[in-house]
């Protein structure tokens, strides 16, 4: 099942996919956003093209547990998706992602300038494979319980 990861942000949301396994999480792009008609087509033309069956969504909660102002927008923008393609939408903790995903391109020797291209998708990959991760532990644990 291919999972499309979306990190969304108020200029620009980052695409992510993952392989047909389920293993790993890739980059796909960074969309800037100009409306919504706009940013709809282009999520549309991912998940043709990739057969998606279910969209991950970065979720800020907040280092206390709380919901950050942010997530009345991503509930809103979820609710939008799910009615306009018909697959679910998992919204996804994703905490300090965007702040693991600078340092991670810090590390890289990515200069500031470029940076914030690659940012966002960068993050849609931490979030979707935080998601593929936790659903293989999830497995792994229903199919060998602890004695």
């Amino acid at each position: 099942m291919r999972i499309l990861g979306l990190d969304y942000g108020s200029k620009r949301i980052g695409v992510a996919v993952c392989d047909e396994l389920g293993i790993t999480a890739q980059g796909l792009a960074t969309i800037t956003r100009k409306n919504r008609r706009q940013v709809l087509e282009e999520i549309a033309r991912f998940i043709r093209t990739y057969a998606v069956e279910r969209i991950v969504i970065g979720y800020p909660i907040k280092l206390d547990g709380t919901e950050g102002i942010q997530c009345d927008k991503i509930k809103k923008f979820a609710r939008l998706l799910e009615s306009t393609f018909v697959l679910p939408v998992i919204k996804w903790d994703e905490t300090l992602t965007t702040k693991e995903a600078e340092e991670i391109l810090i590390l890289s020797n990515v200069r500031r300038e470029h940076r914030k291209g690659k940012i966002d998708k960068l993050a849609a990959v931490l979030i979707l494979q935080g998601y593929l991760d936790s659903q293989r532990r999830y497995e792994k644990d229903k199919n060998h319980p602890q004695i």
